[in-house]
């Protein structure tokens, strides 16, 4: 068993020998950093696969262990890799999610650098486009899910503004679903980040109450139905509309706190 154990090790690292090389000395932390970031975006390594130990890192790179910590610290902040602690740990290749970018955008959010105008123009592009492409790439299955959606959000329509919370929960969800039938990671993950984020913007200038509900409804139908018929530049249209009119609600709220404050 020892000696097995002994022979994958080493073979892992002629492996790992032949993915990495001498780190650039003019510009060596960032080529440590690009080449384990290489590795890991082009499949090299795949998630689960554990890094090399400092000790041999060091020597496949020809560098310092005071640059492999750093690179490795950059590279957990950048969601690739995992270290662990104790006894069989090290760094661990992680899968790659939006989890960072959709930190990013909080940030962003709560230090008020997007505001309601800058959401409100990115949705309006990248949502209509994205309720154009499901138009035309929607399933069987995926109209079904979309009708499925909408019966829920008439449901809230139906209890009033007791479920205002679950129908804007419906319409994240609707919204959401354009996004995954259009089949296309990018739109997922941007249209995921967005959602995932927006509640804070809703939190402080939306007022839904039940005539706006009713609208609001009224707007996820015509999409709806829009997607189911293959119709893209309707779908893009009424999507865009039903975007400003949430942009609209909030911009009035927000108009409204401010006369209260200088007033």
């Amino acid at each position: 068993m020892v000696q097995a154990f002994f022979f994958a090790k080493h073979s892992l690292l002629g492996v790992m020998e032949k993915i990495f090389r001498a780190a650039r000395q003019n510009r060596i932390f960032e080529d440590v950093v690009e080449q384990i970031q290489e590795a890991i975006i082009s499949g090299k390594l795949a998630v689960g696969d554990r890094l090399p130990p400092e000790r041999e890192l060091r020597e496949m790179l020809k560098t310092s262990r005071s640059t492999i910590r750093e690179a490795l610290r950059v590279l957990e902040q950048k969601g690739l890799i995992e270290i662990k602690l104790g006894t069989g740990g090290g760094a661990v290749v992680k899968s790659i999610s939006a989890d960072k970018v959709i930190e990013s955008l909080d940030l962003l959010i709560r230090s008020r650098q997007v505001s309601l105008d800058h959401l409100a123009e990115f949705r309006q592009q990248v949502e209509g486009d994205a309720a154009a492409l499901a138009a035309l790439r929607a399933k069987p299955e995926d109209k079904e899910h979309l009708k499925d959606l909408l019966a829920w959000a008439g449901q809230c329509v139906a209890k009033g503004e007791e479920a205002v919370d679950d129908f804007l929960l419906a319409d994240k969800e609707i919204h959401l679903a354009f996004a995954r039938i259009t089949r296309n990671p990018i739109y997922i993950s941007i249209l995921k980040t967005i959602h995932a984020n927006i509640n804070r913007y809703f939190e402080r200038f939306l007022c839904m109450q039940a005539q706006e509900m009713q609208e609001n409804l009224a707007d996820l139908e015509a999409i709806v139905d829009a997607v189911v018929n293959g119709r893209a530049d309707l779908a893009r249209k009424l999507s865009r509309q039903h975007v400003d009119r949430f942009n609209c609600y909030m911009h009035g709220r927000h108009k409204r706190q401010e006369s209260n404050i200088y007033s």
